[in-house]
Order: C-alpha cells, then sequence, then structure tokens
C-alpha cells in the first residue's frame, strides 16, 4: 500500500519539535521538485527540517558553509593534482566537490549562509539549479538524478561579511521566512537536548535566553541553542555543589557562560554582554510578579 503525502508528513514530523506550518510547506516545495531558501535568524531549526525529509527519503544531507572561500572550485570539484602529474587530466582523477556529489548521489545540497558566498559561485549554482547539469572540463556533462535539491539558508539581519542577493538569485529558489518558536516549543527542544527533569530550571533558562531577543541595547539575541547550553551548565553545577542552594546565582552563571557570545550588543551602547545578562537575569529572578526584590551590588 502506497503512503500518502500527509502519512509521509506525519513520519517526518517526528524527528521535528513543533514547526508543522513550515515543515508542510518544505516539504510542498521539495516534493515538487523546486529549491528552497529558508531566512531567519540562527538556531531556528532550518537545517533540522532538512535533515528530517533526507532521512525519510534516504538520499544524502550535503551541508556546506557559505564563506569567501566556497570557490565555484571547491562548490564543483577538482583534478587530484598529484594523478594529473602522473596521468594529465581524466575522468578518473576527478574529485568531485559538493555540488556534483550532491547531483550525482541525489541528494540535498544545503548551503549555510548563501549570502557569504562569493558571486561567481552563486553563478555557478544557478547555472546547476536551472539545468540540473553541470559541465565539468576533461570530465564531461554531469546530470542530477531526480531528487536533487539544492537549498539554501541566510540570516537577514547579519550584515557582517555578507553580499546583497540579487534580483536574479531570489528568482530561482522558493522562500520560505522562519522565526524563533514559541516558549513551550523551545522548552521541549531544552529538555530534549539536555535530557533535564527540572521544569523550573528550563523555564528559567528559555525566559532568559528569549528576553535577549528583545532587550534594547542589544542587537542580536541568542537562539534556543543558548538555552540548550544554559541549562545544561547549570546542570552540571548543581553536581559540584558549589552553590549552597542559590539557585539563581547558578542560573547567572550559567546564563553568563552560555549567552554571552551569543549576544551582540547594539554598537551605540556602552553596556557589555556580562551586564545585559545580569540584568536580564535580575528582571527574571527578582522583578517579576511574586518574585523577590533584590538590590543591585556594584
Amino acid at each position: 500500500m502506497s503512503t500518502s503525502p500527509a502519512d509521509t508528513r506525519d513520519a517526518i514530523a517526528r524527528s521535528v519539535i513543533g514547526r508543522r506550518r513550515e515543515l508542510d510547506l518544505v516539504l510542498a516545495a521539495v516534493s515538487a521538485g523546486r529549491d528552497i531558501l529558508l531566512e531567519g535568524p540562527p538556531g531556528t531549526s532550518k537545517s533540522t527540517l532538512l535533515r528530517a525529509i533526507t532521512a525519510h527519503w534516504g538520499v544524502p544531507f550535503v551541508l556546506v558553509e557559505g564563506n569567501a572561500e566556497l570557490t565555484p572550485a571547491r562548490l564543483i570539484g577538482h583534478h587530484n593534482p598529484a594523478r594529473v602529474l602522473r596521468e594529465d587530466y581524466s575522468a578518473d582523477n576527478f574529485v568531485p566537490g559538493p555540488l556534483v556529489t550532491a547531483m550525482q548521489e541525489g541528494g540535498f545540497l544545503y548551503i549555510e549562509e548563501l549570502n557569504r558566498a562569493p558571486e561567481d559561485t552563486l553563478n555557478t549554482l544557478l547555472a546547476a539549479m536551472a539545468e540540473r547539469e553541470v559541465a565539468v572540463p576533461r570530465v564531461g556533462v554531469i546530470t542530477a538524478l531526480p531528487t536533487f535539491r539544492v537549498l539554501a539558508s541566510m540570516n537577514p539581519f547579519d550584515n557582517v561579511g555578507t553580499a546583497r542577493i540579487s534580483d536574479s538569485v531570489y528568482d530561482r529558489w522558493c522562500r520560505l521566512a522562519v522565526g524563533y518558536q514559541d516558549a513551550e516549543e523551545e522548552a521541549q527542544i531544552v529538555v530534549a537536548r539536555t535530557g533535564c527533569t527540572d521544569e523550573a530550571l528550563v523555564a528559567d533558562g528559555v525566559a532568559i535566553t528569549r528576553a535577549t531577543r528583545h532587550h534594547p541595547e542589544l542587537r542580536r539575541g541568542s537562539s534556543v541553542r543558548g538555552a540548550i547550553d544554559l541549562v545544561a551548565i547549570a546542570m552540571e553545577l548543581d553536581k559540584l555543589g558549589s552553590y549552597d542552594g542559590d539557585r539563581p546565582r547558578l542560573v547567572l552563571d550559567a546564563a553568563l557562560l552560555a549567552l554571552s557570545a551569543r549576544v551582540g550588543v547594539d554598537e551605540a551602547s556602552e553596556a557589555t554582554p556580562e551586564s545585559v545578562i545580569t540584568e536580564i537575569w535580575e528582571n527574571h529572578f527578582f522583578s517579576r510578579p511574586g518574585g523577590q526584590r533584590r538590590d543591585r551590588t556594584d
């Protein structure tokens, strides 16, 4: 008996926490033979969605990091220099790059941070997307298997080291904007990744992490990865027994360690990551309704 599209979606959904709408949209796009661009901040389950689909389909997931070093040769492949010296150029000494590998194996080529890749690399990529084949000198034409897809992600809120994506690039992709999940789903992710059974600790970690995304002195807040690390570190600190039952102080130290590298202070602010995280911690533990007010000590 054949499996219905809804059954396929439900099977894939068991590997993903939440994201039902996004999963439907991504699955519909790739099932229709389309390539897709996911736009959103880090830690929003973009690669998780794609890995779940490829795992269910049984096709490779080929990950490439977009950066200035991703040249067309690195993307397509190269001839082995040592063998070329001995044998001259031939198809046998060609070492396929991630694009050719994904095409030959019918996998998903996933380019992370697409807007960090050089323009000439994107042009090579677009040609492969349009024709589903690429011509390799001294090798011939590589034709993709039917399940080959080109997928990419980018963070539209990060302008450091990035380039503007042209209209011709956007025109090749279906585009899906992906935002952060709600607090309940993020708590489920933290529990799944840490095994923590302390609901209060998970709630504290998620709340403090989410607060970094809206603080006026931060241009960049932390993804759920920060909450995962915060809770995991707090669990280990608790085992060490050095806080004499001072749970708020334990959570603060875990938050400083887990979040300070993940937040970005606004250029116009004189605050430090540590001072902002400490302020968020104070507001969470001592300024919320029912919380005991604590005097700041500088």
